[in-house]
């Protein structure tokens, strides 16, 4: 099993920064492709970016292209995710997810292991 603990998220104003991360530990080098996604209040879960084992592909959702930025640092087995200019959209939980694939994840169905989630919240 893989344990993923997210921090990082809270409470900014629209147009301010914050920068997740999400530690993975436990059969760590089972973990391949890792990312995040979010989920509003009566919404789907929504894929949000995603990056390979090695880091060299990465894919985002339109809605964060040019905002959201992802990275890995597979010597401390952590993802981060930096937001810049959030809008209050960008508003939900954000979970971290790991996959056992070494290919691109973007659908939730196919996720080994979600983390707890974090809260953010953008205010207007």
């Amino acid at each position: 099993q893989v344990q993923l603990v997210e921090s990082g998220g809270g409470l900014v104003q629209a147009g301010g920064s914050l920068r997740l991360s999400c530690a993975a530990s436990g059969r760590t080098f089972s973990v391949g492709s890792m990312g995040w996604f979010r989920q509003s209040p009566g919404k789907d879960r929504e894929f949000i970016a995603t990056i390979t084992l090695s880091g060299g592909r990465t894919r985002y959702a339109d809605s964060v292209k040019g905002r959201f930025t992802i990275s890995r640092d597979n010597a401390e087995n952590t993802v981060y995710l930096q937001m810049n200019s959030l809008k209050p959209e960008d508003t939900a939980v954000y979970y971290c997810f790991a996959d056992k694939s070494i290919a691109i994840v973007t659908t939730p169905g196919r996720v080994d292991y979600w983390g707890q989630g974090t809260q953010v919240t953008v205010s207007s």
